[in-house]
């Protein structure tokens, strides 16, 4: 339903979760208890939710809302509303649906190239670049490649601009973007929307061309191989095949299925 799309329903476990403990409080129960109790409460909303990382916000929303509170009661109305203003900043409105901001691990792409051969000069995006951790992977694994990043946040892009000098990045939607000209757009995305970067690469890459996802793979598609990463990371490589896309043409001659 549109009304409880994310964080709604982040924000609405907060503020049960304070109804709560104002609730307890105001019946005579002591600060602990009643924290502990609200805490609970979060978690088991928490719980509700299929994503790792949307469960890991709603159960740290109250306590670290209390912390917050308890350890900053001194402070002016007005400064509370410095960290909402950075995260507008950093995390706008329209990037909601999309993933959060998670860094790509280091080395989680360091053995890419054996895979996913390309030749030099070859045009690689990282399609949601944040900061530039994956920029920053992609230049380790493919260092004789043209790198680009595309961010909707402003504040992100420009970080990222000022970290990776030698990479070309682009402040806008990555869903509008034209994907054609890359031989190579790796994502860290979500589960729900694997489907359609799918379907933004198929029709709009050159077959071929590769698509790399971490951690999310892609329902109902092959993968042309899947590298288990440490601390549960895994990396998807998928390859747009030639049958479906012969009017691009295809991309150099990188057919090993095999590290090289």
């Amino acid at each position: 339903m549109h009304l409880l799309r994310w964080p709604l329903p982040a924000l609405l476990s907060w503020a049960v979760a304070w109804v709560a403990f104002t609730g307890l409080t105001a019946t005579g129960f002591a600060l602990g208890p009643a924290v502990f109790a609200a805490a609970l409460l979060g978690g088991g909303l928490a719980l509700l939710h299929q994503a790792r990382w949307r469960r890991l916000i709603v159960a740290l929303g109250f306590p670290l809302s209390m912390l917050v509170v308890l350890r900053a009661a001194a402070l002016p109305a007005w400064a509370w509303l410095l960290p909402l203003a950075l995260l507008a900043l950093a995390y706008p409105r329209r990037t909601w649906t999309d993933a959060p901001w998670f860094p790509t691990p280091q080395g989680a792409l360091s053995a890419l190239r054996g895979w996913a051969p390309l030749p030099s000069g070859a045009r690689l995006l990282d399609a949601g670049c944040g900061l530039g951790h994956g920029l920053r992977e992609l230049r380790l694994a493919y260092p004789d490649a043209c790198i680009e990043g595309i961010e909707w946040s402003g504040l992100l892009a420009r970080m990222a601009a000022w970290r990776c000098p030698w990479a070309k990045i682009h402040r806008g939607d990555m869903w509008t973007q034209d994907w054609a000209p890359f031989a190579l757009v790796y994502v860290f995305q979500r589960p729900e929307t694997m489907e359609r970067v799918w379907a933004k690469a198929s029709l709009e890459m050159a077959a071929g061309a590769w698509l790399i996802s971490l951690d999310f793979e892609i329902a109902g598609q092959v993968a042309h191989t899947t590298l288990p990463l440490s601390r549960g990371h895994s990396l998807w490589v998928y390859r747009l095949p030639v049958s479906e896309h012969a009017r691009h043409g295809a991309i150099g001659s990188i057919e090993p299925s095999k590290p090289v």
